[in-house]
């Protein structure tokens, strides 16, 4: 497919270079020409456009109107919304992303559709997640609230049983399971283990009665 990358930093470059390898089409934007020769000093094998990505003239001559992807990944949030928002309502690309460094901000553009990347908030469950590896966080929410993936340690009264109670209830779903470090997908029947680690979809309104559920164990009224 044709990608168009506003940015040409570490992380538009990388992605450029992924996408290359991978047989795909792309245009990089950035307004600085000599950041395609920092980032790329033995040549560039895709489109290079000189200038500000929220620039009609700009996102054409990169080939927006062909586009299937769009990211927006420099360093200015209003510039990555703006590109965002053009590409996905001017020019109807179907798959756009923009990075955004407020995570109170990201907050709002993913629930007005806009999907974003939160490098604070990344960068930040990323530090504790080794800093406190036993601790319970959330994986993904989707836009609108109503559904959330979570990862929760399994309950040591969950060993040796079967995890059918758990999934009967229609407010959950466990959807994978790391044992030993290693994930995998859950099957009907699956019998817990002491260190299990499960990921789970769950109801946005009901990750507390899941703690509770997990909490009372295979007999706690399932």
């Amino acid at each position: 497919m044709h990608v168009v990358i506003v940015g040409c930093g570490r992380v538009g470059s990388s992605v450029t270079r992924r996408l290359l390898d991978e047989g795909h089409s792309v245009a990089l934007i950035d307004k600085d020409s000599q950041s395609f020769e920092k980032r790329f000093p033995d040549g560039f094998e895709g489109t290079k456009v000189v200038g500000f990505g929220f620039d009609r003239d700009v996102l054409a001559e990169a080939g927006i109107d062909r586009a299937e992807a769009l990211a927006a990944v420099t360093s200015g949030d209003n510039s990555n919304i703006i590109v965002a928002r053009i590409a996905r309502e001017t020019y109807q690309v179907p798959h756009v992303v923009a990075r955004i460094y407020d995570p109170g901000r990201a907050l709002v553009y993913r629930r007005l559709g806009i999907p974003t990347i939160a490098t604070v908030d990344w960068s930040t469950d990323q530090v504790l997640r080794r800093l406190f590896p036993s601790e319970t966080r959330t994986e993904w929410v989707d836009p609108t609230g109503g559904v959330a993936l979570v990862e929760r340690a399994l309950p040591d009264a969950w060993a040796g049983t079967s995890l059918a109670p758990l999934d009967a209830d229609p407010r959950w779903q466990v959807v994978a399971v790391n044992r030993g470090g290693r994930a995998s997908l859950s099957k009907v029947g699956v019998i817990g283990q002491e260190g299990d680690v499960l990921l789970i979809a769950v109801d946005g309104a009901s990750a507390e009665a899941l703690d509770e559920a997990l909490a009372a164990g295979p007999k706690g009224g399932h």
